[in-house]
This record gives structure tokens, sequence and C-alpha cells, in this order.
């Protein structure tokens, strides 16, 4: 399969259907117990900085994640709406997560989101994505323009779905994803949105009644999502923060920070550390990190780490090295 101007080309998508839907995980039982290949530590690099482009330089060599060396790589970013950041992904921040992915020897790179409620052409054309896509070489698809073919069914026991999900075939037959999601509050029930909540991007719009109706168990199905789907890479934006309201306007605070990591539970529960030092809502503020219902239906999921001393910092400087031991204070205080 390969990357086109338009997206994917459409005779690659065809070859190797069965394959693809023949590689889902195979999952057990899914109980609501922590899952005996839950990580037992995650790394989650820190840059204290107001500079986006070099933030997201320093973090991604910090990291010292697996490079994906010619592999086609599927950019994940927040365009749910055009709004400015952290109301969506700002493109300081994906231009300088493309140069860096090419630094490491990608290979194609395209960018892929479905946005709701705006429209994809009108959030593309507002944040000037088309002409960026065309200097720095990379694509641009539009999950909610695929045909229904190229929806693929997922479901496993236990979940809060009433028949699973479908998500995009780019998604389930990408070689390398990078996701990359802004710091801040949800006023419509999912309490924050990171990197487990940027998943609900990869469904479609027509499962969205179900979603926000089940009020219920709305923040679990966030992150079941999550199972479809594995980044290899998670760089999240908090130089400017949603500390109320969200997920695209809302009350802004200015935390100064970018984080990467490979963990989604370890990066959004840093997050949280986040929004709890720089003071959000009374959602984030009272409720500990690892009771967040995100959190913690990921956790029993085997999606990331399980506590707050599973997470270790990574710094490069003594302003970031002081800021991650008060987040990991935090943490800790739960």
């Amino acid at each position: 399969m390969r990357w086109t101007k338009g997206g994917i080309n459409r005779r690659d998508f065809m070859k190797g259907t069965v394959v693809g839907l023949a590689g889902w995980p195979l999952l057990g039982s899914l109980t609501g117990t922590v899952r005996a290949d839950a990580p037992r530590a995650a790394r989650v690099a820190l840059c204290k900085t107001t500079d986006r482009r070099a933030g997201v330089e320093q973090v991604m060599k910090l990291l010292e994640f697996e490079p994906p060396h010619g592999r086609r790589v599927l950019v994940k970013p927040n365009f749910n709406t055009a709004d400015p950041a952290p109301g969506s992904t700002h493109n300081d921040t994906l231009l300088a997560i493309v140069r860096e992915l090419r630094r490491r020897d990608a290979g194609a790179i395209a960018v892929g989101d479905r946005c709701g409620p705006a429209k994809m052409p009108e959030v593309l054309a507002r944040k000037g994505i088309p002409e960026m896509a065309k200097e720095e070489r990379f694509d641009v698809i539009d999950f909610g323009a695929l045909p229904d073919t190229d929806w693929l069914p997922f479901s496993a026991p236990g979940l809060h779905w009433e028949n699973g999900f479908t998500i995009p075939r780019p998604v389930r037959e990408a070689e390398y994803i990078v996701i990359t999601p802004c710091l801040k509050t949800h006023q419509y029930g999912g309490v924050f949105t990171m990197s487990l909540k940027l998943a609900v991007g990869i469904t479609p719009r027509s499962l969205m009644r179900q979603l926000h109706g089940n009020t219920e168990h709305m923040r679990r199905m966030i992150a079941e999502i999550n199972l479809a789907y594995t980044p290899k890479l998670v760089v999240l934006d908090g130089v400017e923060c949603f500390v109320d309201g969200g997920p695209m306007e809302g009350k802004k605070a200015e935390a100064g920070v970018i984080l990467a990591g490979i963990d989604r539970v370890a990066v959004d529960a840093v997050g949280l550390a986040v929004l709890r030092e720089v003071g959000a809502n009374d959602a984030i503020m009272g409720t500990p990190v690892f009771r967040q219902e995100q959190i913690a239906r990921a956790v029993e999921l085997g999606l990331g780490v399980s506590r707050p001393e599973a997470v270790e910092f990574v710094t490069g400087d003594a302003e970031s090295r002081r800021y991650a031991d008060k987040l990991k204070a935090i943490l800790a205080a739960g």
C-alpha cells in the first residue's frame, strides 16, 4: 500500500483486505481487572518551554523512541475544529513533528483525522494545511470522506459499545502512527481530552450519538477505542491549555510544556498533573489522576501504566527537571 497526493491509492486499499481484517489483536475477556501484560513503567519526556518547535525537537530527542526507518507514517492531530490552540493542533507543533520524523528516515507521511462538528475541508483551509502539505510533502486524509467499505469493524468482549465500532482502513493498515493531542478540559462529558480522547477522531461521526448519549460509560468508551490501534509516539502540546470548558473554546492558561511518550496512560496522567498544577476545574482538581474514568478504564484494558510511581520523567535541563519533580509530587499525592 502507498500514500498518494489525494490520500491512499484505492487499488492498494483493496489489496490485503483479508490480511488486514485477520490482523486484529486477539483479546481475552475484558472483565475490568488489570491485565497481566500492563506495562510496569513508562518514560515521559518533558520540556518546559513556550517554543513549540524547539520543544518538539527536544522531547523527541530525549525519548529515544523507535524511529520510523522508511515506514509509512500516519500522523493523527486534533483537527476537530480549526479553533486556535489548544482548540486544535498548533501548526508549529505539527510542522515540527513532520520534520523530526523526516530526520529519522520516515517514509511517506500522511496527516489524517475526522472532523466534527466542523467539516474537514473547511478546517484544513482555515489552518492552511494544504499549503503546508504541499511544501512539506505530506498527504492529507479526511477519514470522514472515506467510503463505508473503508471503515473496518472492531469489537471485543466486555466493551461498553453496543456493537463495537469501526475505524478507518488507513489507521488499521498504518505501519507507524504518531498522535499529537492538545492539553485541555472537555465540558461535554469527557472531562479531559488528551491522547486517549484523541482516538474519538478515528471513529465515524455516525457513532457520536451513541458515545455522547451514554453519560454513564462515555469515559470508558473513549478508553476502549484505544484498543483498536497503538501509536508509536505521542507528542502532547501543553504550551497553552484549557483549564475549564473545551474542547473548542475555554478558559485558557499557559502551562509552557511539551510532553512525549509511548504510553498513552502515562502521557495523559502527566497532562492531568499539569492541569492540576496550573489550576483547573473541579472535575480535574477533585478526582485523583488514576481514578479519572478514562485513565482507570485504560489501565483495566492494559493500555498503560497502572500507578503514579511507574511514570519516569526524562528531561534535558534544570528548569524542566524542577517542573517534572513538581508534577511527580502531584501524581504521588493522588
